[in-house]
C-alpha cells in the first residue's frame, strides 16, 4: 500500500508535457515559455559569441551604412558628369576613388552598386524562400505520390545547370535587365535547392514524437506544418538564405560580365561595375579593382555571417564550445 502510494505521488510530481497541437497546461505555462525562451537566447549568445559570425555581421552593416548612409555625405551624384567628361585617377579633383571613362564618380556609382545588389538579392530571397519552402513542406510532410511528382520536377529541372537556364531566360528577354528584372529571374529559378533541403527536413521532422501526438489531438496539416515543422526547420532556412544571398550576388556578376545581366545607361550593380571595369583594367586599374575588392567583401561578410548562424544552430557545436 504504501509502495503504491509513493509510486502515485511520483507520477502525480512529474510535469505534464506540453500539447503538441495546443497550449501547454495552465500550471506550465511559465515554464514552458522559460524554456522557449531560453532556447532562442541561447542562440542569439552563442552567435554573438561566434567571431566569425560576428565579424561578418560587422562588415556586412558597415556596408550597408556606406550604401544608404554615403550618398548624404558623398557631395558627388553618380549621374553627374566632371566638367572635362573624362576619367580622373583616385584622389584628383575631389574625386577620392577617381572616376569612369565619362567622368563619373567611382565612389558614388559602388555606393549605387551596393543598393542595387542588394535589391536583387531582396528580391531573390522574397520570391525564392517562398517557392522553395512551399514545394519542399508538400513533398516532405504528405510524401508518396505528391514527394515523386514534385521531386522528379525539381529533378528535371536541376538537369540543366542553373546559370545556363538564367543566359537562356535573360537573353530572350532584354528588358527585364534591370535590377528588378534580374533579381526576379533569379528568385524564379533559385528555389530548387532549397526544396530538397527543406523536403529532407520534413522526411524527418514529420516522424517525430510530437507530429503524431499532434494529429492523435485532431491538429490539421497546415496547424502541424506552420506551428511545428517550420519552426524546427528555421535553422536550414536562414542558413540557406544566407549562403543563397551571396551566390545571387555572384551570379549577378557573372550574368552582367557576359552581357545577359543589368545593362542600361541608367542602371548599375557592382557587377555592371566589375564588368565595365574589366575593359579598362590595364590603363585605368581602380575602375576594376575598387568595385571588384567591394564585391569580394560584400560576399564574404554574407558567408561569414551564414557561418555563424549554422554554428548558432547546431546543438553539437553549442556543448562542445559550452
Amino acid at each position: 500500500m504504501a509502495t503504491t502510494q509513493a509510486s502515485t505521488a511520483a507520477s502525480a510530481a512529474e510535469p505534464v508535457p506540453a500539447l503538441p497541437g495546443g497550449a501547454p497546461p495552465a500550471g506550465q505555462d511559465r515554464e514552458f515559455t522559460i524554456k522557449a525562451r531560453s532556447q532562442r537566447q541561447q542562440i542569439v549568445r552563442h552567435f554573438l559569441r561566434n567571431k566569425v559570425g560576428m565579424t561578418g555581421l560587422v562588415i556586412f552593416v558597415l556596408l550597408l551604412v556606406f550604401a544608404f548612409i554615403g550618398p548624404l555625405l558623398n557631395p558627388k551624384s553618380y549621374s553627374d558628369l566632371n566638367q572635362h567628361a573624362q576619367s580622373m585617377s583616385p584622389g584628383r579633383q575631389g574625386y577620392l576613388l577617381g572616376s569612369d571613362a565619362i567622368g563619373r564618380d567611382l565612389l558614388a556609382g559602388i555606393m549605387v552598386g551596393v543598393q542595387r545588389s542588394l535589391l536583387i538579392v531582396v528580391l531573390f530571397v522574397v520570391i525564392a524562400l517562398p517557392l522553395g519552402l512551399f514545394v519542399g513542406a508538400l513533398a516532405g510532410y504528405f510524401g508518396t505520390w505528391v514527394d515523386s511528382v514534385l521531386m522528379r520536377v525539381v529533378d528535371l529541372i536541376l538537369t540543366v545547370p542553373l546559370f545556363v537556364v538564367l543566359v537562356v531566360v535573360a537573353s530572350n528577354f532584354p528588358n527585364a535587365r534591370t535590377p528588378v528584372g534580374v533579381g526576379v529571374i533569379l528568385g524564379i529559378f533559385g528555389w530548387m535547392d532549397l526544396a530538397r533541403i527543406v523536403r529532407s527536413q520534413f522526411l524527418s521532422l514529420r516522424e517525430k514524437e510530437y507530429v503524431e501526438a499532434a494529429h492523435a489531438l485532431g491538429a490539421s496539416n497546415s496547424r502541424i506544418i506552420f506551428k511545428h515543422l517550420i519552426p524546427n526547420a528555421l535553422g536550414s532556412l536562414i542558413v540557406w538564405t544566407t549562403l543563397a544571398a551571396a551566390q545571387a550576388i555572384t551570379l549577378e556578376a557573372a550574368l552582367t560580365y557576359l552581357g545577359f545581366g543589368v545593362n542600361g545607361a541608367n542602371q548599375t550593380s557592382l557587377g555592371r561595375l566589375v564588368s565595365d571595369g574589366v575593359q579598362a583594367a590595364s590603363t585605368r586599374p581602380w575602375l576594376f579593382y575598387f568595385p571588384g575588392i567591394t564585391l569580394l567583401i560584400i560576399v564574404l561578410s554574407i558567408n561569414l555571417v551564414g557561418d555563424g548562424i549554422r554554428d548558432a544552430f547546431d546543438p553539437s557545436n553549442r556543448r562542445v564550445r559550452a
